[in-house]
């Protein structure tokens, strides 16, 4: 009996180190064919490139129209009693002594994130007092000063070269581009282009299309 537990025993120890091998030489094998299918997309998606490099398509990419510069917002509500109530001397006397050179060339939101009611004249008093300073003062929240850029500068490119030409409003983007910006541009983009795609040039979702 003791003759046979000891090969019984043996066997297992045989068929514990003979699976570990069988399960590696899997692994192997699946990571060869990922390896070998991993290779196709990247030429294809070189293919897609070249042909987009030969071709009339252009891109129109938001990104390059991105304004750098720092975004700054400003609470209207620190200068406010308990963040309510203004009084106008000691608004203006704040108003006064703050430091106005901290906001040099930055884009400027003026906002007041109580419900306080202000007088007309208080944000104005407050842009007065920045102008010699930033580069761009707007009434609303941070998030809103890349749309007004974008619709500024949106409107003042010449869309010439785009005239008859099928145009990739490119989707992917790095910077914080606002979705507004892509209204604006598609808008201008439309009048003069043969036809608009959204996305890459490897996906493309099409947008619009001139009649004939």
């Amino acid at each position: 009996m003791e003759q046979r537990f000891n090969e019984r025993r043996s066997q297992i120890r045989i068929g514990d180190a003979v699976r570990p091998l069988s399960v590696s030489r899997c692994l192997f094998s699946d990571n060869r064919q990922l390896t070998t299918n991993n290779r196709q997309p990247t030429t294809e998606m070189n293919e897609i490139i070249n042909k987009v490099a030969n071709s009339s398509l252009e891109v129109f990419d938001l990104e390059d129209f991105y304004p750098s510069g720092i975004r700054t917002q400003i609470d209207v509500a620190q200068w406010l009693e308990e963040g309510f109530l203004l009084k106008e001397k000691d608004f203006r006397e704040v108003l006064k002594n703050h430091d106005w050179s901290q906001y040099q060339n930055h884009f400027v939101a003026i906002h007041c994130s109580t419900d306080a009611i202000l007088p007309a004249w208080a944000t104005i008093l407050v842009t007065v007092h920045l102008q010699p300073f930033a580069k761009k003062i707007i009434l609303g929240k941070k998030e809103e000063i890349d749309i007004i850029l974008y619709s500024e500068i949106l409107n003042q490119i010449d869309y010439s070269i785009y005239s008859d030409k099928p145009v990739i409003l490119k989707g992917c983007s790095k910077k914080p581009v606002p979705e507004s910006a892509y209204i604006f541009a598609i808008q201008n983009l439309q009048k003069v282009a043969k036809s608009v795609m959204f996305g890459e040039a490897c996906s493309a979702v099409p947008l619009f299309k001139a009649p004939k």
